[in-house]
């Protein structure tokens, strides 16, 4: 087992890095708006899902990003048309390079850590888990215990 190692890529001065903060600043709110009501009453549990960032499906959480959007009745957002939100938050997740030995590797799963964006994409994401996780718990009257 060793040490837990967490992929970190500095994207402070990235390509990418203007895209993603953009795509936070409009995605964000919409996600905290429609998903993070709790009534005082409400019973939960958290838990660590280890380097979600770095290891979602990249076009299953663009997917996912599009259908949340759908949803909450977006056709657009800001006035700009889902498929170019798409192409945008694509390009977050699928440009990211660094150098690493004198060689230049590219990132094929997940997004970079350090983009802002990405936190937005994985809480996304987890959105959709849940609602499915829910649905299925309802279906069979059964409630997850440990």
């Amino acid at each position: 087992d060793g040490i837990p190692v967490r992929p970190i890529e500095n994207t402070i001065l990235a390509p990418t890095t203007n895209i993603s903060n953009f795509l936070d600043e409009i995605i964000r709110p919409i996600f905290d708006n429609k998903c993070s009501l709790l009534k005082s009453t409400t019973l939960f549990c958290t838990f660590d899902i280890r380097n979600l960032c770095t290891m979602l499906p990249q076009e299953e959480a663009l997917n996912i990003l599009i259908e949340f959007l759908h949803v909450h009745g977006y056709n657009k957002v800001k006035c700009i048309p889902l498929e170019a939100i798409r192409k945008l938050a694509s390009i977050v997740l699928k440009e990211n390079v660094f150098v690493y030995d004198k060689k230049i590797y590219r990132q094929v799963l997940g997004g970079a850590m350090g983009s802002s964006f990405t936190l937005t994409l994985a809480n996304i994401f987890m959105w959709k888990w849940e609602k499915e996780f829910v649905r299925r718990q309802d279906m069979t009257g059964e409630f997850y215990g440990r």
